[in-house]
């Protein structure tokens, strides 16, 4: 359990900011940069995660503290990775059908179950703030709540919902009754009306919701831009360092979360399809153990290499090791067609070109403006293979300029040191007592 540490107190000390996230954030990226520009502005900033298998509860990144509370309360058997059946012998008969049916019925009226325990050992042991910035859907409801009591206890209690993805407009959502989601949108759009702002990650996300809620004023757009990075004058060549990979064989990235609807079957197919070309995976997620045996089937030996995550700090240098990157995510839904997740901005950061999704909206705009990459159909591997070749077999001459073109474009116009001005002005209108000093 992380204990309780008394604030400084509303009157003459600094502002606190609460960044909410449900998961370990072990490192969560975006709020990591968004917590280390509200720390250097003068604000008191603790990440409240939740408790990881070897996270420790509590850790620093400078001024920043980041604590990660255990679920608590009758809630916490619903806790993600608690199993509310492990242990237990599998329930049969018609007894077993209606306590299973019973289960399913709390599951949907107390959405969203899993992390209710989490937000009772917030309630219990974060200390008041003046600003909550809930990331995403799961955070939201237990910030207002927060911020009723922080109110109460003489902070600003002010909260702010960081649409970082429509989560009620994506695949996983799409299998559940109608009824199940119209009122699962009913509940967010009540949440959105009580929130004192609303941020979200891209233009087109704010127009979607800018229609769809009640909205007081247009989403303010806090792009998932990355710090400016200068690359070194010698490219970095970690991956090859890391995984043996031969100085001739081109290396395409994948970074990320590995799972499904993450197009990583078809991508692997793609890359077996080049010349010579191996596929690296840089990430964490519930397909890595089946990702590493494929590293050992003889059809893809030398060819795919899956790597464990690295610092968000590192992973411009290892981008960069990358001759293109790979973002086969499929259309399925309104929320993957307008998404520009942290793979993106991380790969025009570095200057690595990259294939796209052709339906995926956003990231396929900026792809084909800067002209640093190409799309494909992420569904036909004979397709993505087409558009890498496009990049991969460049004369050396044009591959240079397309980098030079993505690190320009990131330099000049993408960088979070420009994005997250936005976004500071909107927190300094929406908590009392003006910029911190």
């Amino acid at each position: 359990m992380v204990s309780a540490v008394r604030p400084p107190s509303a009157a003459g000390g600094s502002r606190r900011a609460v960044l909410l996230v449900a998961n370990p954030a072990a490192p969560y990226s975006r709020g990591l940069r968004l917590a280390r520009s509200l720390a250097a502005r003068g604000w008191d900033v603790e990440i409240a995660a939740a408790a990881g298998d070897g996270e420790p509860d509590e850790e620093r990144d400078g001024s920043v503290v980041i604590r990660r509370y255990r679920p608590t309360g009758p809630w916490a058997r619903f806790a993600a990775g608690a199993g509310a059946g492990a242990g237990r012998p599998a329930r049969r008969g018609l007894r077993a059908r209606f306590a299973n049916l019973l289960e399913t019925a709390v599951k949907v009226v107390a959405w969203p179950v899993h992390v209710r325990g989490w937000w009772a050992a917030l309630e219990r042991d974060l200390p008041p703030a003046d600003l909550y910035h809930a990331f995403g859907i799961l955070t939201v409801p237990v910030a207002l709540r927060l911020g009723e009591r922080a109110r109460r206890a003489g902070r600003a209690g002010r909260v702010v919902y960081d649409v970082i993805d429509v989560i009620l407009e994506s695949n996983n959502v799409a299998r559940l009754p109608g009824p199940v989601v119209a009122a699962y949108q009913w509940r967010e759009r009540s949440w959105v009306r009580r929130s004192d702002a609303v941020v979200t990650v891209n233009e087109a996300i704010a127009d979607h919701l800018e229609r769809a809620w009640p909205v007081r004023r247009r989403p303010t757009v806090l792009l998932n831009c990355q710090p400016r990075w200068i690359p070194p004058v010698e490219r970095p060549d970690l991956i090859r360092a890391a995984t043996g990979i031969p100085p001739e064989r081109r290396i395409v990235l994948f970074l990320g979360r590995l799972g499904r609807e993450r197009g990583l079957d078809e991508a692997a197919e793609a890359v077996l399809a080049l010349d010579d070309a191996a596929l690296v995976l840089l990430g964490f997620g519930p397909w890595a153990d089946r990702l590493r045996e494929r590293d050992r089937d003889p059809r893809f030996v030398g060819r795919h290499f899956t790597l464990p995550p690295v610092h968000p700090d590192d992973v411009p240098a290892w981008t960069a090791s990358a001759d293109a990157s790979i973002i086969a995510v499929p259309a399925n839904s309104l929320n993957q067609r307008l998404s520009t997740p942290n793979k993106f901005w991380e790969s025009l950061t570095a200057g690595t070109p990259m294939v796209v999704g052709r339906a995926i909206e956003v990231m396929r705009t900026i792809v084909e403006a800067e002209r640093i990459g190409a799309a494909a159909d992420p569904t036909d591997p004979a397709d993505l293979a087409a558009a890498l070749r496009r990049i991969v077999d460049l004369p050396p001459g044009e591959r240079r300029a397309m980098r030079e073109r993505a690190l320009a474009a990131a330099a000049e116009r993408y960088t979070w040191e420009a994005a997250v001005l936005p976004y500071l002005a909107r927190i300094d209108a929406v908590v009392p007592g003006g910029p911190a000093a």
